[in-house]
């Protein structure tokens, strides 16, 4: 917040003072700033629609860690698969109304650092590893680093003209979904009890984690999102119903199947490529790969540019 900002045109015309008008928001480019006081019923909710999902998907993140720590780790893992939809939703939301903006995008980043980069972390960290300290704190602490550098890079590498067929890298909501779906089958019954054996942890913990981080591209299947004409709307349909026809019957199964099956999207992808490209045309396979700026350094030509406005 900043002192001193300017009141609204129509505020100083009308002689009218606001409440707290002090400790009104001023943008640093000198941009007006818009309080929701401001806005009539329906464009607040127009406005904030987006942010209500991505409240519920924060504290579906935050209740799947306290049930963790209880070790109620199927239910835990229930609420990181809520995480997950509603973060779908918020986005989904956001650019069905219009209502996209930087607030949004770092306000979402910060709740998927919650629900899929910490939850998971500590789930991973109870349910499997509680007889190993050391190596549970390094898990849950690999996760929770390589989670936190995927999405401060989107942040960073969001560009509008990108191919928003595809991420760079695994998605964090992806990754969480392996360890939920994985947790959540082996704690079925009919799954005979977890044995103690250190590989399942460390493989969910560590693969996932790598995959984040790494440039693979993995299919953002907005197109099913966002479905536009019959034949679209038909797709979107049938694999909403076989979804849920999968859960009702054996939701263990289908989470493994769904969560595993996207991560293997990418190497299968990269195979059937030649064949896809000469069956369906070029548009079938991802665009060849540019290099991507470094998000560690500033742009040497931005640099450039500066040295030769300076005096």
């Amino acid at each position: 917040m900043a002192r001193g900002g300017r009141r609204p045109v129509s505020d100083v015309a009308s002689g009218r003072r606001r409440r707290f008008d002090r400790w009104r928001l001023v943008s640093p480019t000198g941009a007006e700033v818009v309080s929701l006081r401001q806005l009539g019923k329906t464009e607040r909710l127009r406005v904030t629609a987006p942010t209500i999902f991505t409240i519920l998907n924060m504290m579906s993140g935050l209740s799947s860690v306290l049930l963790a720590f209880r070790e109620h780790f199927t239910l835990a893992a229930v609420l990181i698969a809520v995480s997950i939809i509603m973060d779908i939703a918020d986005g989904g939301v956001a650019r069905l109304v219009g209502a996209t903006s930087p607030f949004g995008l770092q306000m979402d980043s910060l709740a998927d650092l919650i629900s899929f980069g910490f939850a998971p972390a500590i789930l991973v960290h109870t349910w499997a590893l509680p007889d190993y300290p050391i190596l549970s704190w390094l898990a849950a602490f690999f996760w929770l680093g390589c989670a936190a550098f995927r999405l401060a890079r989107f942040n960073v590498t969001v560009d509008p003209t990108a191919d928003k067929r595809y991420f760079v890298g695994l998605p964090s909501p992806a990754a969480a979904a392996v360890v939920m779906a994985t947790i959540f089958a082996l704690n079925q019954p009919e799954a005979g009890g977890y044995d103690a054996s250190l590989i399942v942890p460390i493989v969910i913990s560590v693969v996932p984690a790598v995959l984040m981080v790494t440039s693979i591209r993995f299919r953002s299947f907005r197109n099913l999102l966002q479905p536009r004409g019959a034949a679209a709307w038909a797709t979107t349909v049938a694999g909403a119903l076989a979804i849920v026809v999968g859960l009702l019957l054996d939701p263990g199964l289908t989470g493994l199947v769904i969560a595993y099956g996207y991560i293997l999207q990418a190497p299968l992808g990269v195979l059937t490529a030649p064949l896809r490209e000469s069956l369906l045309g070029p548009d079938s396979v991802a665009p060849r790969r540019h290099r991507m700026p470094s998000v560690f350094l500033p742009d040497a030509e931005d640099d450039d540019e500066d040295e030769r406005d300076s005096p």
